[in-house]
């Protein structure tokens, strides 16, 4: 990968880091339900992705355990995700 290509993909990680940043920070909180529901879906594809990365074959094995990893977080957070979602959903319930 040359130096052109990796400042761009720096570039593209700031620029995304901040928009998300400013995105989430004005959702009002009766959204935030939905929301969480919605980044699940994107972790689901993020699931996919990491395990597509694990199995390649003829890569480096540090990309083989950055797909590791990637597949490890990516479960945790939807995982967390559904738990908390349901928690909430819970609370709307009639007892």
């Amino acid at each position: 990968m040359s130096s052109e290509a990796l400042i761009i993909l720096i570039y593209i990680l700031v620029l995304a880091s901040f928009l998300g940043f400013e995105l989430i920070a004005k959702v009002p909180p009766t959204l935030h339900t939905p929301l969480m529901s919605g980044s699940n879906a994107i972790s689901g594809i993020t699931i996919v992705g990491a395990l597509l990365a694990c199995n390649e074959m003829g890569y480096v094995t540090i990309s083989k355990w950055l797909g590791m990893a990637a597949l490890v977080l990516a479960t945790i957070n939807v995982v967390g995700g559904y738990t908390v979602t349901d928690r909430m959903l819970k609370m709307f319930k009639k007892k």
